[in-house]
């Protein structure tokens, strides 16, 4: 009569482990599909800012080209004399403020791995490993 009543032991406790791995396996996909989700959303805002960032920066760009093609035409207002001084103030003011453009488009141009998915991900094995060495008692 004992031989039966350890294979009815056995048979649970095989039985409730194939259940804790099965668990451990769907809370794992879960995490890796929330991982996923949770990359995805921090890569859009990434790139969104950063397109934001490279917009200002070709604004400035562009600013800093005028600022060259009004150049041109004041050469030859230098030739005149008394209009230099309002084509040096219009190069000028294209300059400063291009350089300014692309500096501030520059400094808010952000080139980085996605933290939160990171420190995320790390939570997540921690658990892991704490619910596989419980589950292995």
């Amino acid at each position: 009569m004992q031989a039966p009543v350890e294979s009815t032991v056995e048979n649970n406790h095989g039985v409730s482990s194939r259940g804790l791995i099965a668990s451990v396996v769907s809370d794992a996909q879960r995490l890796v599909a929330l991982e996923i989700a949770l990359a995805k959303q921090e890569l859009k805002e990434l790139a969104m800012a950063n397109a934001i960032a490279l917009a200002i920066m070709v604004f400035g760009v562009a600013l800093a080209m005028l600022g060259l093609l009004v150049a041109v035409p004041a050469l030859v207002v230098v030739l005149v004399p008394w209009h230099w001084q309002a084509a040096a103030v219009w190069v000028a003011a294209y300059l400063l403020i291009g350089l300014a453009l692309v500096l501030v488009g520059k400094a808010r141009l952000q080139v980085r791995l996605p933290t939160r998915t990171l420190e995320s991900l790390k939570e997540n094995k921690e658990w892991a490993l704490r619910r596989v060495r419980s589950n292995g008692r």
